[in-house]
Order: structure tokens, then sequence, then C-alpha cells
């Protein structure tokens, strides 16, 4: 019988790295015992990226936001709208600027079903400029990111470029915590299934492509004042201090909380003390 998978995408106003993404996905090889659906999150894009993506992929399945979903919610969405139309052997969540090598798709899969479709797969990216992995599963304890060696490796966490979750995890873990709007919601699946006993791996091999975001994000940047750094911390795409607070309290305890919330105020207020000591 044939398995199904579900990749899940969500994008605002990239039209030519959520072509390239697509494109790049679905050049992918796979086992021909393997159905593939897309399940595309057009949060509100301006740049016509929904009449492009059903111009040259018309078996996407597109659906709209009004553009505050951001990557948490817009990947909620997508996730609840693919268990809803099927019930798939397995979700992908992909994020829009990820270029998949051809045979990710295969190493995802075979890596799964080694586990008997009962952990999660995380797949590392690299940036294509400078060959270092950027994107993937992380050890908690040293707070690094686990570089693949040609072997299966656990992790604690993990970020949400490409991400394979078969149905057993996700009928147990559910959705992402529809609490947080942008960030967090994929550090804190792991470790919310870690916590339920899942195990997390990292695939053998690099899986693809994904560039570096901005190192010094706005509410951090000594040439934002600080009215702008303030409401940039606020923001979705900021550090909201009290989703922040949610996380922490979940996972790290209340201590860990509160000195992140100060932290978190501080840096936003004096970014020079940060960058002064290059942390």
């Amino acid at each position: 019988m044939n398995k199904s998978v579900a990749v899940l995408i969500t994008c605002h106003n990239r039209r030519e790295k959520t072509l390239a993404c697509i494109k790049a996905l679905l050049n992918s090889s796979w086992d021909e015992k393997y159905l593939v659906d897309v399940f595309l999150v057009d949060d509100g894009s301006t740049d016509q990226t929904t009449d492009a993506v059903k111009e040259k992929f018309p078996r996407v399945n597109i659906l709209h936001g009004d553009g505050t979903l951001y990557w948490n919610q817009g990947m909620r969405l997508a996730w609840e709208s693919a268990s809803a139309f099927n019930s798939y052997d397995y979700y992908l969540w992909l994020n829009d600027d990820t270029l998949l090598k051809t045979d990710s798709l295969s190493v995802l899969l075979s890596s799964s079903e080694s586990k008997q479709n009962r952990a999660i797969i995380c797949g590392s990216t690299a940036s294509a400029m400078t060959g270092m992995v950027n994107y993937g599963g992380w050890e908690q304890r040293r707070k690094i990111i686990i570089e693949p060696n040609g072997s299966l490796q656990s992790c604690d966490f993990f970020n949400g470029n490409c991400v394979l979750i078969p149905q057993s995890v996700f009928n147990k873990v559910g959705n992402l915590d529809p609490h947080f709007k942008h960030a967090f919601g994929d550090f804190d699946y792991g470790l919310r299934a870690r916590k339920l006993g899942i195990e997390i791996y990292i695939a053998p091999t690099i899986i693809g492509f994904c560039e570096d975001h901005d190192l010094v994000p706005e509410w951090r940047s000594m040439q934002v004042n600080l009215r702008m750094r303030l409401i940039g911390l606020y923001s979705p795409l900021g550090c909201n201090p009290f989703e922040f607070w949610r996380y922490d309290r979940t996972h790290h305890g209340l201590m860990s909380s509160v000195v992140h919330f100060v932290s978190l105020h501080l840096r936003a207020i004096f970014p020079s003390l940060w960058q002064d000591s290059g942390k």
C-alpha cells in the first residue's frame, strides 16, 4: 500500500524563494510507494506568490492568511488543514527559503523507517556560500548545533527548516503550540516530544541549503533608536518577552524565565553592552 506525505510550507512575499523551494522539493527523488502532497499557506503576500505557484505548480494546495500568521501560526494552519484533508503517514515541515538536495526526501523517509516511524527526523541545512551547517538539530547541554556524520544522531530540539514527523508522533504530540506567533514553536515542539518519550534524530547527511538570517536583529541594533528597538523586541519577528517567558517557564523553570525576561529588555535598552562583550 502507498504511503502519504504532506509537505507543509508557509510564505510571505518571497515569491522567487518560494518557487525555488517547491521546485527543488518536486525535483527530489523518492520511492514510488510514497505519495506527496504540498500544502502552502500564503500569508497575505502582495507579490503575486499565489498566482505564480498556481501557474507553475497547479497541484499545490494553497491556503490563505491575512499577513498576521507568521511562521508558527502559518505552519499550524497548514498542518491543521493537511490533517483534516487526509490522515497522512508523514508530515514534512519545510521552510520556503530551504532548497532540498535531490536525495533529501529519500534520506528522511528511510531514516524514519529505520526507527519504525516512531521518531522525529530533523534535516540539517548548510549555507551554500560557506558550506557551514546553520540549521538543524541541537544539543541542549552544550547549546551547539550537531553536524551530520553519516549516521543518525540524537538531538534535543531542532530548527523547523526541514523536519519529518510521522503520524504516530503527530497523534501523540499534536500540532504546534498556538501561543507562539513566529518563533519558539519549533524548539518547543521538540522539547515537548522529548518529554513524551519520543526520540529525535538528525538525518545522516545535509539535506539542503539555506542562508543565515540577519545576525543582528533590529531590536539589538545600535543603529536603531530605543523606541524602535522596543517595538522590534515585542514584534512577532523580534523576541517577544511574554512568548519567551512561556517557552522558558514550560521547559526551563521559573528562574530561567525571570532572568531572560529581564535580560531581553536590557539587551534592547543597552545593546552596546552585549556588542562590546562579543555576545
